[in-house]
């Protein structure tokens, strides 16, 4: 088959600086660096190659198959040319690969939206495809001479985990096939699957439907209605105010509010349903009394029915306050993190004391005091709170509360950065 030659090098322009900020936000860019942080034998030239790709020094980023490359200016200023290999697939194992993906059409919408779902990996490990490199997997060259990973193969690894996160053809290119070659092949794949042989459609026990009987039905059916537009605002609910007296124990204002409140979820669900693009909508859990208690005290109600929210709830004012600040910046999953603490430990509580560890440099790096899933800064009004999911949530101590100080990072050192931002506007008169 031919190939498309430009297709088969891609070249992305140096990324800025990345002060204060993870480099990998999805799931494959997070397993493309712990496949690096595996390999790696000299912990100490893979945060020498996270500074050399925060500072900005990974020039333009040449990706073809099998191998990435850049020019990378060490500390010194001295540049030096680094290339990481990565074994391509064969081309059996990519006839494999394009045969699961015509069979599940899913794979090539969600790639088309440049999304890598588990799924996706998961299908084509079961058919002995590893898209993602493991441990070793990542071979570095480069120009100063290392035999190991240097800062400069590591910086240039860092680098490539934020064009990952924004395209997983990248990771496709280097296994082997661009991307336009790779939707040509799925392209002729579907073709053929869906065209019949000339000898199964001369059959005699072949089953379908006589021309003339489907082209006369044709017009039975109606064809299915446009999906409907998406209103600008949410609905306005009746008024309640009418002369007639409420029955004993009605509250007109808070079923106003109820009401209101149920427009905008309403318009929020639909909105949803309606967002272009492929893939499921995912099935919320109910929520309990009290999470919705306080998705009802996120709306701004009257400061009567705030009161009660607040009473019912059981957390008080200032207690639902907080809850609201967290589910503002997270819904459900924000409020967990306020209101569980739970025992870290296994092989999650060994990710998060190497995620601590390689965070900071040596002499930047803060006290921290563990109690379960919260570290908190000694001497100062400062907490990392981790997620379930991984996740690390700045927390800063006000008038003797811990409340959430921003959204989460899958860096600490980013998410702490938030808390002593928070900290250091509140401290502002």
């Amino acid at each position: 088959m031919n190939r498309h030659d430009g297709d088969m090098e891609r070249t992305f322009a140096a990324l800025p600086p990345a002060h204060g900020r993870g480099f990998a936000q999805t799931w494959w860019g997070q397993a493309w660096l712990q496949a690096l942080e595996e390999s790696a034998l000299d912990s100490g030239q893979l945060k020498a190659g996270r500074r050399l790709a925060r500072a900005g020094a990974v020039g333009a980023v040449s990706v073809r198959p099998g191998r990435i490359t850049a020019i990378v200016q060490g500390r010194d200023r001295t540049a030096h040319r680094a290339d990481v290999l990565l074994e391509e697939l064969s081309t059996e194992q990519w006839d494999r690969f394009l045969d699961m993906a015509v069979e599940r059409a899913g794979h090539v919408a969600a790639l088309l939206d440049r999304d890598m779902p588990p799924h996706l990996v998961e299908d084509a490990a079961a058919r002995g495809i590893e898209l993602l490199p493991g441990m070793g997997d990542l071979e570095p060259e480069c120009g100063c001479g290392a035999w190991d990973h240097c800062g400069h193969t590591a910086a240039l690894c860092y680098q490539v985990a934020r064009l990952l996160d924004q395209d997983p053809f990248v990771l496709l290119l280097m296994r082997g096939r661009g991307e336009r070659d790779l939707l040509d092949d799925l392209q002729a794949r579907s073709a053929a699957t869906a065209t019949p042989s000339s000898e199964s459609s001369a059959s005699p026990d072949a089953e379908g439907v006589d021309a003339a009987e489907a082209y006369a039905t044709g017009d039975i059916l109606p064809p299915l209605p446009a999906l409907p537009e998406l209103p600008a605002e949410p609905g306005v609910p009746p008024s309640l105010d009418t002369e007639t007296p409420p029955a004993p124990g009605v509250d007109p204002a808070a079923l106003e509010f109820l009401a209101a409140r149920t427009a905008a979820e309403a318009h929020r669900m639909l909105a949803e349903a309606l967002r272009p693009g492929p893939g499921q909508q995912v099935v919320e859990a109910e929520l309990t009394l009290d999470q919705d208690a306080v998705r009802l005290a996120a709306g701004a109600p009257l400061a009567d029915v705030a009161e009660r929210l607040a009473a019912g709830s059981g957390r008080g004012r200032e207690g639902l306050a907080t809850a609201v600040r967290a589910w503002q910046l997270g819904g459900v999953v924000a409020l967990s993190v306020l209101d569980e603490e739970w025992t870290v430990e296994g092989e999650t509580l060994a990710r998060a004391r190497a995620a601590l560890d390689s965070a900071w440099d040596e002499d930047e790096r803060p006290s921290l005091r563990a109690k379960g899933n919260r570290w908190t800064v000694v001497g100062a009004p400062r907490q990392l709170r981790l997620g379930q999911d991984g996740r690390w949530w700045p927390y800063r101590k006000e008038r003797s509360r811990w409340v959430p100080a921003g959204s989460p990072a899958q860096d600490p050192a980013t998410a702490l950065a938030a808390a002593q931002a928070g900290t250091e506007e509140a401290a502002q008169p």
